[in-house]
This record gives structure tokens, C-alpha cells and sequence, in this order.
């Protein structure tokens, strides 16, 4: 004779933990902050100087920048994940006014037009990573 157990399974829900949101948003904040490193070595080889104000930005820079923006970025995610009616929509929205705002202090900056522009390219490319990997998993 077998008998058989049967273990019920927690209740699966639609909306991702709060955890897989952190754990996504942190591995998207690792890869932004790399590639912003190497998008600032590569344009530092092609001869952009990243020189702002007379002080050259190091690619460790462009990183560490990207870690703290990007951060700061998962907490919003996580508000919007427990107050917004809609937080993918919400979080699409508000990170890129975020990415658009972001500009203002590089087109400001007592840099040439060509690091200014470079800038914002470093900024595009971090939002083009985070952006996309917190909002799947937002419902």
C-alpha cells in the first residue's frame, strides 16, 4: 500500500516579492554601473575628455554615480510597488523624467559641448539598463 502526502503550496500572487524587485533592481544597478565604466573608458580612448570644471571624471566615477542614482531609483520602485494603483506605468514614467532631468546638471557643467553630450550618453545608457529590469518586475 503507498500512501501519498499531498503539501500545499503557498498561494502564488501576481505580483512579484519585494525581494525578486530588489535582487532584479540590484543586478541591473551592477550592470549599469559597469557599463557606464566602460562607455567612460571607451570614450575616454576615442579622445573625449570627461573633464568637468578642469577635473577629469574617472570611469570609477561614472560607477560609483550609477550605484547611488540607481539605488535611490529602487526605493522609488519600492514606494510605487506598495502606494501607485499602477507601478510599472508610475515607474516608467517617473525614471524617465528622472533620465531627463538628470541632463540639467550636464548641460550646465563648465565642460565642452562634446563631455556634455558624452554625459548624457552615460546617463541613457544606465536608464536603458534599470529601467527595463525594474519594470518587469513591477505589475
Amino acid at each position: 500500500m503507498t500512501s501519498t502526502a499531498s503539501i500545499d503550496a503557498p498561494a502564488r500572487t501576481d505580483a512579484p516579492t519585494a525581494g525578486s524587485l530588489l535582487l532584479a533592481g540590484s543586478a541591473a544597478t551592477v550592470a549599469a554601473a559597469a557599463a557606464t565604466a566602460l562607455v567612460a573608458v571607451a570614450g575616454q580612448a576615442a579622445g573625449i575628455s570627461t573633464a568637468v570644471s578642469g577635473a577629469s571624471i574617472p570611469p570609477s566615477g561614472f560607477a560609483v554615480l550609477t550605484v547611488i542614482f540607481s539605488v535611490l531609483g529602487l526605493g522609488i520602485a519600492a514606494l510605487l510597488r506598495r502606494f501607485a494603483r499602477s507601478p510599472r506605468v508610475a515607474w516608467v514614467r517617473t525614471t524617465v523624467a528622472l533620465t531627463v532631468l538628470s541632463f540639467v546638471p550636464d548641460v550646465l557643467a563648465d565642460a565642452t559641448v562634446t563631455t556634455k553630450v558624452f554625459l548624457m550618453v552615460t546617463h541613457v545608457v544606465a536608464a536603458a539598463i534599470v529601467i527595463p529590469a525594474v519594470a518587469r518586475k513591477l505589475s
